[in-house]
C-alpha cells in the first residue's frame, strides 16, 4: 500500500527520485520495476508491476465492444504506458510526454493513492487540493453510510 506526500524535483535529464517509503515499498513487492501511464486530472499514474498486471486483467475481463467511452479509455491509459526500473540511485525516467501530459516542468508532489502512486506538477495538485478541500468533509461523512 502506498501513502504519503513528498516533494521532489525532475533533473534535466527527466529523472525523478522516489521517496524512500514508497521506494522500499515498490522494491519489496515489485522488485523497483513498474509502469507510468497518462493518470486522471492531469497526473501520472506510477504502478508497480503487480497492480499494473492486476488492471490489465480486468481490463481483459471487459466484454470487446463495451462501448466507445470504454475503449477510448484503455486506449489511450495504455498507449500512454511505459515501463521503469529504479536505479541504484532511486531514480526513474519520465518520458517527457508523461510530464506534458502532466504539466511537469521541475518541481513535483508524488503522493501515494492506496494501490499506485501518483506524480503531480506542484502547481496542479496545489489547485486539485484547494478544490478538493472545499469538499473533502462532506464527502466524508457520505463515506460513513458505508461504514468507513
Amino acid at each position: 500500500m502506498f501513502y504519503g506526500q513528498y516533494e521532489h524535483a525532475i533533473d534535466d535529464k527527466g529523472r525523478l527520485t522516489i521517496p524512500s517509503k514508497l521506494r522500499e515499498a515498490l522494491e519489496k513487492s515489485d522488485k523497483g520495476a513498474g509502469m507510468l501511464t497518462r493518470g486522471l486530472e492531469g497526473c501520472i499514474f506510477l504502478f508497480g508491476r503487480g497492480g499494473w498486471e492486476g488492471l490489465q486483467e480486468k481490463f481483459q475481463a471487459l466484454p470487446t465492444l463495451s462501448g466507445a467511452k470504454v475503449r477510448a479509455f484503455v486506449r489511450v491509459f495504455t498507449s500512454g504506458a511505459c515501463e521503469f526500473e529504479i536505479d541504484k540511485q532511486g531514480r526513474i525516467g519520465v518520458p517527457s510526454f508523461l510530464r506534458e501530459h502532466a504539466g511537469i516542468e521541475r518541481d513535483v508532489v508524488v503522493i501515494g493513492a492506496r494501490d499506485h502512486v501518483e506524480i503531480w506538477s506542484r502547481e496542479r495538485w496545489d489547485e486539485y487540493l484547494a478544490r478538493q478541500t472545499e469538499v473533502w468533509e462532506e464527502t466524508a461523512e457520505g463515506l460513513m453510510d458505508f461504514g468507513i
